[in-house]
């Protein structure tokens, strides 16, 4: 196994201390590997939901990669860290995965997402390896769906399966799957299904790199991200004062 990155303490949760470039290199060092573990994108909202849940911060702990996806999580890293976004970083694996034949498999969103993704990817690079797709059902696989899901995946032999399911329910099922499917990493991107499918519209690269992509997409969908801004954003940024000036502590569990 490669050299990991230190992790920095973000409430108890060890990212990722690395750069876009290095998470992609590391991924590209799946080509060929089997069962390296998985990769989580760190965002205020998933730190939020592990702070909530202990197990769910053991998965956030216990995986291959826990990278800066948000940039708070960004601010509050040692120097030298960049943001590690979900779709930048598909971007990348995908651009540079063609020069060494790395092949891709696509599990998650709404019907025909999954597909469409893989069809504008393949647009976009050409030679890019897509192994196969996966349309899960809204509700947890049944254990027909698991072997089902299993036996492609071993049949097709993806170095990476990439997982679009929203947090906190990509991690769980990656940490959950990760020893039964035959591929180097899973690696749980979200929304970037969505937004390279066509399905929804990304932020500008300027609101991305402000820190309030948080805003614009609360206003593309405010019925169902209101509540989950609403709630997690100021608690989290309260916990953080209390993390910094030491007047409580977050360990590392």
């Amino acid at each position: 196994m490669p050299l990991l990155p230190p992790r920095y303490n973000v409430l108890g949760v060890g990212v990722s201390a690395l750069t876009l470039a290095q998470a992609r290199d590391l991924v590209l060092g799946a080509r060929g590997a089997k069962r390296l573990g998985y990769v989580c994108l760190g965002t205020v909202n998933g730190i939020a939901e592990a702070r909530a849940d202990p197990v769910f911060r053991t998965v956030f702990n216990a995986s291959y990669l826990t990278t800066p996806d948000g940039m708070p999580l960004v601010w509050l890293g040692p120097r030298g860290v960049e943001r590690v976004y979900g779709p930048d970083l598909l971007l990348a694996v995908c651009e540079a995965g063609c020069a060494v034949g790395l092949r891709h498999y696509f599990f998650g969103g709404a019907e025909g997402v999954a597909s469409a993704l893989a069809e504008n990817l393949t647009a976009r690079f050409p030679g890019l390896a897509v192994a196969g797709t996966f349309t899960p059902p809204f509700r947890p696989l049944t254990t027909e769906e698991d072997a089902a899901l299993a036996a492609d995946v071993a049949r097709t032999q993806p170095d990476i399966v990439w997982v679009g399911l929203g947090t906190p329910k990509q991690e769980r099922f990656m940490a959950e799957h990760v020893q039964a499917l035959d591929a180097g990493l899973l690696i749980g991107v979200g929304a970037a299904f969505d937004f390279f499918s066509g399905r929804v519209r990304q932020a500008p690269r300027w609101v991305q790199r402000s820190g309030f992509e948080w805003l614009f997409r609360l206003c593309m969908e405010p019925r169902r991200l209101g509540p989950r801004y609403l709630k997690t954003n100021p608690l989290f940024l309260l916990r953080v004062v209390a993390q910094r000036t030491g007047l409580k502590k977050y360990p590392l569990e």
